[in-house]
């Protein structure tokens, strides 16, 4: 009871959940809209053939398949997230769309005016943060009693997503890596052909 009639006092177990909430919604929003503007165009978005080209263009092959994984994995992740179900399994997998995304642009350095990977790292870890601190009350895990969002799934989710994003982005390395001895190997014989 308060001692000023009127005012409402917040413990801080409230305050934590509110803040859970407040992050799930905010992230998990993003990360949706993020999808699917890969998915179906909106918010601006070039939808699964633009983003297919793209994802193609940057050596994640074949493209569109790879947009279609990362969009739901971006777009499902994040509504999962924002509704506080599943909140392993959906933080897990958009963290891995992000690692991926983070991958692309490294080379740009850490910040995004100059195309770097502070947005997707940014996005990522907190989605992984939120996977391990679990949704808090304000959620649907909660409330069906966390039958998806179990203590073992944490780790289960990270090590399936770890594995999946590991190879999609070793495999892409490998492409790059291929494309530009491909590039050097031609630019050689050019030289010496003249």
């Amino acid at each position: 009871m308060s001692p000023v009639p009127g005012v409402v006092i917040v413990s801080c177990y409230d305050r934590r959940d509110l803040g859970l909430l407040l992050l799930r919604l905010g992230t998990g929003g993003v990360l949706a809209a993020h999808g699917t503007q890969k998915l179906f165009g909106w918010f601006g978005g070039h939808g699964l053939a633009g983003t297919g080209q793209f994802f193609e263009s940057v050596g994640y092959a074949p493209g569109k398949p790879s947009a279609a994984a990362a969009g739901l994995a971006e777009a499902g992740g994040g509504t999962l997230l924002a509704l506080g179900l599943a909140t392993p399994a959906a933080g897990a997998a958009a963290a891995g769309a992000m690692s991926g995304a983070a991958a692309v642009h490294t080379p740009n350095g850490f910040f995004n005016q100059s195309g770097g990977y502070e947005y997707a790292a940014s996005l990522g870890l907190t989605a992984a943060g939120l996977a391990v601190a679990g949704p808090g009350r304000l959620s649907l895990d909660h409330a069906l009693g966390h039958a998806v969002d179990r203590g073992w799934m944490v780790p289960a989710a990270f090590a399936a997503t770890g594995l999946v994003t590991a190879l999609v982005v070793g495999a892409r390395a490998r492409r790059l890596r291929k494309t530009v001895e491909g590039e050097q190997e031609a630019l050689f014989e050019e030289t010496f052909d003249e």
